[in-house]
């Protein structure tokens, strides 16, 4: 029997998001409807009536819970981008739902990111872009530094910790993980060491991959970045809140540390000349999971585990843990 899926997005998103490998498996799959134009409660209604798969994505409105009213509704949510808490209420997977997102598959993106922005400030390559636009040339008692062997402390082992441990693989790095949640055997599975998190932030590079909850907000205090050594590169790709931004940024403009942010407190941030003219501060507007490859991957990674779901009950990597939802993103 072939199920029914409704793709409960724009047409634009849809062609964001729906590449050729997730337009094959739908085609191969499932009896399709498509949203037309722009979507309200109402049209979202309309094409989840008598479904059983709801594709999803950016732009999509909150799924009411309504349309699971008396038993009924689409079983499974596929959700084409990264946390689905914004979509869903936590009571819709208690109705018996099946919740897919593409989190895992945007997580490599943001684990790109993350390496990137990490050889990029250890070379210094923004003092140097700037010197040679300004007339420069080499500066002799000046030069950048090098990423393999040295130590990256990691703070949250959620997906695009992961990612970015699997990058850095080859560097050889000495890499050490906070997260309260990594148990020693899961550490030792992805060959990394636990520490506090004042030691995970006194490593050569930290990495912040932390979910925005009461307990990450500010976890970064003052006094922390203060002990911090010289010379640290921080990459927040997270959550803005997770740090004392005036106080990482203070740090930043004495020349003692050195910062990769994506991510800001709030958004869009306000800085002045002194920040944003600053050779140590990489800044980018959250765009570390945004790829033009990885959105057209986003519908397909959580297409084919749906299939593998409904055909023979395996829960693919894109499954949404009821579980793990007071910690999820």
């Amino acid at each position: 029997m072939v199920s029914k899926l409704a793709v409960v997005m724009t047409p634009e998103r849809a062609a964001d998001v729906c590449g050729p490998d997730a337009r094959r498996l739908i085609e191969e799959h499932f009896e399709a409807t498509w949203a037309e134009g722009g979507l309200d409660d109402r049209e979202v209604a309309r094409l989840a009536a008598g479904c059983d798969v709801l594709l999803t994505s950016w732009g999509t409105p909150h799924l009411d819970a309504s349309i699971w009213a008396d038993g009924g509704g689409p079983k499974v949510v596929a959700h084409a981008a990264g946390t689905v808490k914004k979509l869903i209420d936590r009571q819709v997977l208690d109705q018996g739902v099946t919740v897919f997102s593409a989190a895992g598959r945007i997580a490599w993106s943001v684990g790109e990111y993350c390496l990137a922005a990490m050889l990029t400030l250890a070379r210094r390559l923004p003092r140097f872009d700037a010197a040679l636009r300004g007339g420069g040339w080499k500066q002799k008692d000046f030069r950048g530094g090098e990423l393999a062997g040295r130590s990256v402390g990691i703070v949250g082992a959620s997906s695009t910790a992961r990612a970015l441990i699997t990058l850095l693989k080859p560097f050889g790095c000495d890499v050490v993980v906070y997260d309260p949640y990594l148990d020693e055997a899961r550490a030792a599975a992805l060959g990394v060491r636990t520490a506090t998190l004042a030691e995970t932030l006194r490593c050569a590079f930290v990495s912040l991959h932390v979910p925005d909850l009461p307990a990450t907000r500010g976890m970064v205090t003052r006094q922390l970045i203060e002990a911090m050594p010289d010379g640290t590169i921080l990459v927040n790709s997270s959550r803005g809140p997770a740090v004392d931004q005036p106080a990482l940024l203070d740090h930043v403009l004495s020349g003692r540390l050195l910062a990769a942010l994506d991510v800001y407190d709030p958004e869009p941030p306000s800085f002045g000349e002194s920040v944003l003219s600053c050779p140590n501060l990489l800044l980018t507007p959250h765009i570390a999971g945004d790829t033009t490859e990885g959105h057209l991957a986003l519908a397909g990674y959580v297409l084919a585990d749906v299939v593998d779901w409904l055909d023979k009950g395996v829960r693919g990597p894109s499954f949404v843990d009821p579980a793990a939802w007071p910690t999820a993103a």
